[in-house]
């Protein structure tokens, strides 16, 4: 199975760039950059403050189905 990294998908679908969460953040693209393809991985303040600029549950941030699963839910 392929690895599909969140944060990278996030900003994605929010429109967002790395570089524009580099500057949010106050790190290097680069830093952004090994996030993004599982190089290194934010420690866990660092994905609450990411779930927070990219204004989603920090679930989101682990969890690639969680918006199918928040759906499941409402229908029940």
């Amino acid at each position: 199975m392929e690895d599909i990294n969140r944060i990278k998908m996030v900003l994605f679908e929010k429109k967002r760039t790395a570089r524009w969460l580099s500057e949010q953040m106050g790190v290097t693209p680069s830093t952004v950059s090994k996030w993004c393809t599982n190089t290194s991985q934010p420690d866990l303040a660092t994905i609450l403050k990411i779930a927070d600029l990219l204004e989603v549950d920090i679930r989101e941030l682990f969890v690639r189905e969680y918006k199918q699963f928040l759906l499941s839910q409402e229908q029940k």
